[in-house]
């Protein structure tokens, strides 16, 4: 029965996806960077079921239903937050940005006490300091990116992320020690490289290339508390962050999708903690950027 074929496919999809090799095309990536909206199978199925008034295909399509509520159920409860130690923000500002000072000022409505930007060009970083500073004393930029922060900083680099194709004005990462009054905290902002659907499938060689080194970098970091804010151009649930996620603590039950900013499919801005935990995520209303702030309450 196509019905309960079908269904018993989503359903394995969404419970297995790991199952799904790379080898044809980054397929299993791609199911993963969008795993939530396989639940689109169920309304499908169950007007298909409807048609035909098949009782049986009715029941089977909510199956998938039932395999997207072990993931994803958590998502949709209200749930009760501690406080927030501290307030990090994410935002790819993007290098068209027409209103940098107003942007800037959209972030600071949510009392961050670290910023991190990504897309950000020279020309365009002394609007956002104009606001930003204000608040946000203390900052540094490397490349195209950039970290405001309301605590002192210190040995802000560059961090090596590149792939190993690209020459080296290639600069979308950098570490930072945070001084906090709980702590010091290394602090990586990072900008991953794009991805491309094409005929061929789906092109991550890049990305996943950063994101190794990146993870190398997180796993070799010395300071126990470490914050990761970047645009990684994928979700968590996509294997080519693993190297960066196994080293870093699991997430809340939030969708927070912040890309694109018009209409949101993916949270594909992360927010990821090591010894302190992330206890909220948010995406923000949209700015002047393709994509959307995420703002992340983290408790020590």
């Amino acid at each position: 029965m196509p019905i309960l074929c079908a269904a018993v496919v989503t359903a394995t999809l969404l419970l297995a996806h790991r199952l799904v090799p790379n080898a044809l095309g980054n397929l299993g990536s791609l199911i993963e960077a969008f795993l939530p909206w396989l639940v689109l199978a169920v309304p499908a199925l169950l007007a298909l079921a409807a048609v035909r008034r098949s009782l049986l295909g009715l029941a089977a399509a909510l199956l998938p239903l039932a395999a997207w509520l072990i993931p994803f159920g958590g998502h949709l409860l209200p749930r009760d937050t501690p406080a927030a130690g501290l307030i990090a923000m994410q935002h790819n500002v993007s290098d068209e940005n027409p209103d940098p000072a107003g942007t800037a000022r959209a972030l600071l409505a949510a009392h961050p006490d670290l910023v991190a930007l990504e897309e950000l060009l020279p020309s365009a970083a002394p609007a956002y300091a104009s606001v930003l500073d204000a608040e946000l004393p203390f900052h540094t930029v490397q490349g195209t990116v950039a970290l405001w922060s309301r605590f002192p900083l210190s040995a802000a680099a560059a961090a090596d992320i590149r792939p190993h194709d690209l020459g080296p004005d290639w600069n979308r990462g950098l570490r930072a020690v945070a001084h906090t009054p709980s702590g010091d905290i290394a602090v990586f902002v990072a900008h991953l490289p794009s991805v491309r659907i094409t005929a061929g499938g789906f092109r991550s060689a890049r990305r996943d290339e950063a994101a190794g080194k990146l993870g190398a970098l997180i796993a070799a970091e010395p300071i126990p508390r470490l914050i990761v804010l970047g645009d990684l151009n994928t979700t968590v649930d996509d294997r080519g962050l693993r190297p960066i996620a196994s080293s870093t603590t699991p997430l809340p039950a939030d969708f927070a999708f912040t890309w694109p900013a018009a209409a949101p499919v993916a949270r594909i801005d992360q927010v990821l903690t090591r010894s302190m935990r992330v206890t909220r995520l948010r995406a923000l209303p949209p700015t002047a950027s393709d994509h959307r702030p995420l703002a992340a309450e983290i408790g020590f």
